[in-house]
């Protein structure tokens, strides 16, 4: 069957219907373990308090590909000592065409996280269980939510009647 339709109209929308999100690639881009106070600290009986950072960055590698890195920074700490560091780069490779600017930034800021988090999860179960200490397992995110609340925030940040994407 085809489609005999002229109008622009239709053709854009084929177009955004007919876009492509694939993963290319997955990778590990950096990992950092550190316990500073071992060994003494598994002498102790502690309770933790864990404190977790993430963020993510995208660049374009080309026309149509893009690097997303999910940064994991993971402090677990005990009165006024650290107990362990993690940090975890995990990185992907993707391939966006056919959509519109702003539904791309959307993707890159929250389709492409989703997707890296459990990788970079399982990194940082693994290297806390290969230090020695109970499994950690991180509860999931919805990087969805993050994105929308950071969009609102800079919406409330730019001045009246402007609107930033």
């Amino acid at each position: 069957m085809s489609n005999a339709n002229t109008n622009p109209q239709d053709t854009t929308r084929t177009e955004t219907a007919a876009g492509v999100f694939s993963l290319q690639k997955i990778y590990t881009k950096d990992i950092s373990f550190e316990t500073p106070n071992s060994p003494q600290i598994f002498q102790e009986q502690w309770k933790p308090l864990v404190n977790l950072d993430i963020g993510n960055t995208a660049r374009a590698l080309g026309k149509d590909h893009f690097e997303v890195v999910l940064a994991v920074t993971l402090t677990v700490s005990f009165e006024d000592r650290n107990v362990y560091l993690i940090e975890v780069h995990q990185a992907g490779v993707f391939q966006i065409s056919g959509f519109p600017e702003e539904v791309v930034g959307r993707m890159l800021a929250s389709h492409c996280p989703n997707i890296l988090f459990p990788f970079a999860r399982e990194v940082v179960s693994d290297l806390v269980v290969r230090g020695g200490f109970p499994q950690l397992l991180l509860a999931p995110i919805n990087f969805e939510a993050l994105y929308l609340q950071q969009k609102a925030r800079l919406a409330e940040n730019s001045p009246a009647g402007e609107t930033k994407h």
